[in-house]
């Protein structure tokens, strides 16, 4: 970053070592994370007004986020990614533990101070304003399918009669709906675990995991329908659910190992944070082996990312990700039209970021891999 041109960058999203010793790595207790002063960079080369979005641990989450304010930057928010998969730490000893299971990770959201108003700066430089429209949550967004979304039509009411809402002038569909809920500060990853703790009506208790709820949100997040009007809920089908929030699962194999199929798989065991004491068993918890040809741990998911990006940058902006890694941030800027410039210091990480980030160029292009015989990958720039 200290190469960079001041001001030359629209938006950072990253996901930076936690500082645990993550499985005895040494990328992950650097305190690089934690460093004022590699975040006055990020802040030198992002514009007035730029957003910068950060992943990072419930337990040192702190120590990143103090860094990132004495740097200059404005704490505008934090977004809770809630997810169901986590393992607990530090095992079970006659019916005591030293930790719970981990189901969520923060992400700071922070903003170089503008330039005069948000408009005035906009003006200027393109950046200050959150991109609201472009990351409203449809019912789509939020169940992971494709639905007929139905909405009143302009003047028509609501009718209770016989204890069932119905609209009394016929319904719209998605073409014609207004865009949808607001943008909230919370993304699930639709599981039983995270969606038993939202109640399936305002007010209401939340089932148990596995449940059929009373409103149909467990079958059609299951099935991908959306049909009829019983409440006025269907309007967006989210009345007290965590379908009003944006919906993201972690990484599927698929996603991690796009473009990688000029690499032979690996024994991969997919261990959670670890509890900090570097190398000892105890700061692992049981993990699941797979064949990963991506081997990089701590894989974002791409809807995450691309919701991300294109929440916080301006259309055809530039995002910079210091912390590369296996390139997720990269392969989320491409599919959303964005320039991308990233950074990383690991040699095993670089091609696979590479040839992942080549693959979302050609899925812009619609052209179809190549062969993994052909290598095409292994020196994409």
């Amino acid at each position: 970053m200290a190469a960079m041109v001041e001001a030359s960058i629209d938006c950072i999203a990253t996901d930076p070592p936690y500082e645990l010793g993550f499985m005895g790595r040494s990328w992950d207790k650097s305190g690089i994370a934690n460093d004022a002063a590699m975040w006055r960079e990020a802040f030198r080369v992002l514009k007035p007004g730029g957003i910068l979005v950060a992943f990072s641990h419930a337990r040192t989450y702190h120590r990143m986020v103090c860094a990132i304010e004495d740097a200059g930057f404005e704490i505008r928010d934090q977004i809770m990614w809630l997810y169901g998969s986590g393992f607990p730490k530090g095992g079970n000893r006659d019916g005591k533990g030293s930790c719970l299971k981990p189901a969520h990770e923060p992400i700071v959201v922070a903003r170089k101070p503008l330039i005069g108003s948000v408009a005035a700066n906009e003006a200027m430089y393109g950046t200050g304003a959150i991109n609201i429209d472009a990351c409203r949550i449809h019912s789509d967004d939020a169940l992971g399918g494709t639905y007929t979304v139905k909405r009143l039509k302009p003047g028509a009411t609501l009718d209770k009669t016989g204890g069932n809402w119905r609209p009394t002038d016929g319904v719209e569909y998605h073409g014609e709906m207004k865009p949808g809920r607001w943008p909230a500060n919370i993304v699930h990853d639709g599981s039983d675990e995270v969606l038993a703790g939202f109640p399936a009506h305002a007010g209401g208790a939340a089932p148990a995991s596995g449940s059929t709820r009373t409103d149909g949100f467990k079958s059609r997040a299951m099935a991908g329908s959306m049909n009829g009007i019983s409440t006025p809920a269907p309007f967006y089908g989210d009345t007290g659910s965590a379908a009003r929030f944006f919906y993201c699962a972690k990484a599927s194999k698929s996603d991690r190992d796009e473009g990688l199929d000029h690499l032979d798989p690996q024994a991969f065991v997919q261990f959670q944070t670890g509890n900090g004491e570097s190398g000892a068993a105890s700061s692992l918890s049981e993990g699941r082996e797979t064949q990963y040809r991506n081997i990089h741990p701590t894989v974002k998911p791409e809807g995450l990312m691309r919701w991300l990006v294109r929440l916080y940058t301006p259309p055809g902006g530039t995002v910079l990700d210091p912390f590369t890694g296996s390139g997720s941030t990269g392969k989320a800027a491409v599919l959303e039209g964005l320039d991308f410039i990233g950074c990383e210091l690991t040699d095993e990480y670089i091609p696979i970021a590479r040839a992942r980030i080549a693959a979302a160029e050609l899925r812009v292009a619609d052209v179809p891999p190549p062969s993994p015989q052909l290598g095409l990958f292994e020196d994409a720039a």
